[in-house]
């Protein structure tokens, strides 16, 4: 089946918009200022290009050269055991399961772009029964607007790549970036803004620890939609003359740049009217909306403009998180995109629907299980094993199974032969032992303080095995 091609543009905004999150504009602030602010963005700057760069490169290789859904390219590029490495391809539907509760998530935004337009919570205790009621109580609510992410999320993807996807990432990307440029300029006007750079960038060291140094890892990882397939799927389509290395290199840097403005606007809000960072939906569903009642007028103005980027942060990484699956149903059993919609959205709706039951006060018992309820171990699952494991998966697949000809082949015309021997060790060496180090700490399997010691040794083992296979190469 012909696949619908991106323009070169087209792309970098879909894949962006796919990158670009509510993670991105809550949980990167909160994490920066809690592991030594500048310490913490140098280490997650540095890894980004090492790790997140260097995967997405080999992610939107795969699909470039596949020209399929994940599963059909996994298939087509393995050299050997192809019945196995398709399996590799599923790594769609862990973005199936994150939209089971983010969409619940956004329906939250949907809700409080309307309490803005009413009454905003007039204190940080009036926010948080507001938003611990929502939850906990208030399911009809939360229904009405998880239904409606719903039905925005499978509108646009069901007009496929260049009449949904595209043209949503033309419109919503660019207001996204406006909206947060000006609120960032605004902020710069008033007097707390040097103290959010202080807290963003001035390094505090000692809290530089072995926890700090994985969750640098982690997020950079994690912030780029990588693992999941979704830059995969969008990469089939990309045209043909296309430079890999200068597109996944805007891609790192429009994510980054905008989780850098948005957290020193945001910091610089609190600071101006004394609130405290808190952790996750805190700082936006509580913190926030307090200090914009504090602003008067123009503060309810700033947080219906506040909401509505995050709104469109979103919707833009819903969308991709959607569409690996729904590109697997149309390629593998000749679905009809509109049916292909419809079976996959109708299983992150349904599901979705016991992930905010999961929060309730009624229903929370019977679909909490261990020391969860449902909508904790959806995003602990995801975030803690199927993501690591699809990007160290996925690198092991281009750093050892593809043949080394046929990787530099797909990136002759995007990177210079010094660049690629540095780009391709750092896949084969550098990545795999991060991601596994990341995971194991996630799911608690070692104490934390043996997590630094773990990186230097396995450092020293890859890089004596990666020199070692380097000077090999070059006799050859």
């Amino acid at each position: 089946m012909k696949i619908a091609r991106f323009t070169r543009l087209g792309f970098i905004l879909a894949a962006a918009g796919s990158a670009v999150g509510l993670g991105n504009i809550w949980k990167f602030p909160y994490v920066t200022g809690e592991y030594g602010g500048g310490a913490f963005v140098l280490v997650y700057l540095i890894t980004v290009i090492g790790i997140g760069f260097t995967v997405m490169i080999a992610e939107m290789m795969i699909g470039y050269v596949g020209r399929l859904d994940a599963v059909g390219s996994f298939e087509k590029l393995a050299p050997v055991h192809k019945n196995r490495w398709k399996l590799l391809g599923f790594m769609g539907f862990t973005g199936l399961m994150i939209l089971t509760f983010y969409s619940v998530v956004i329906g939250w935004i949907f809700h409080y772009i309307v309490v803005t337009l009413t009454s905003l919570p007039s204190s940080v205790a009036e926010a948080e029964e507001s938003f611990v009621s929502l939850m906990t109580r208030d399911i009809g609510t939360q229904l009405f607007y998880h239904t409606l992410a719903f039905l925005v999320i499978v509108a646009i993807v069901v007009r496929g790549v260049k009449s949904g996807i595209e043209k949503m990432n033309y419109i919503l990307m660019p207001l996204l970036m406006l909206i947060i440029l000006g609120m960032f300029f605004y902020a710069m006007s008033l007097d707390a803004f040097t103290q959010a750079w202080d807290f963003m960038f001035v390094p505090d060291w000692s809290k530089m620890n072995s926890e700090a140094l994985v969750t640098a890892v982690g997020h950079a990882f994690f912030t780029l939609s990588l693992g999941m397939a979704s830059i995969l799927t969008y990469s089939a389509s990309l045209p043909k003359e296309i430079n890999l290395k200068r597109t996944s290199l805007i891609v790192v840097g429009l994510d980054t740049g905008i989780a850098l403005i948005a957290g020193l606007m945001l910091f610089t809000f609190l600071f101006q009217y004394g609130a405290a960072p808190a952790k996750g939906p805190g700082l936006v569903f509580i913190s926030l909306p307090a200090v914009f009642y504090e602003m008067g007028s123009i503060g309810i103005s700033l947080a219906l403009v506040f909401f509505i980027a995050l709104a469109f942060a979103g919707l833009t990484s819903a969308v991709s998180l959607l569409e690996p699956m729904v590109q697997y149903g149309i390629d593998r059993y000749t679905f009809s995109r509109t049916k292909s919609t419809l079976l996959m959205g109708s299983f992150f709706y349904v599901v979705g629907i016991l992930a905010l039951l999961a929060n309730s006060t009624e229903y929370g018992s019977y679909l909490t299980f261990g020391s969860k309820n449902l909508f904790d171990w959806m995003d602990f699952f995801t975030a803690s094993i199927l993501l690591p494991l699809g990007g160290l998966l996925m690198s092991i697949f281009v750093g050892y199974i593809m043949p080394r000809s046929q990787v530099r082949a797909a990136l002759k015309n995007s990177m210079s032969d010094v660049f690629f021997t540095f780009w391709y060790m750092c896949l084969r060496y550098l990545v795999p032992p991060a991601l596994i180090i990341v995971m194991i700490n996630l799911l608690g399997i070692v104490p934390s303080e043996y997590i630094i010691p773990m990186f230097v040794i396995a450092y020293a083992v890859t890089a004596f095995f990666g020199y070692g296979n380097y000077l090999k190469e070059k006799k050859i």
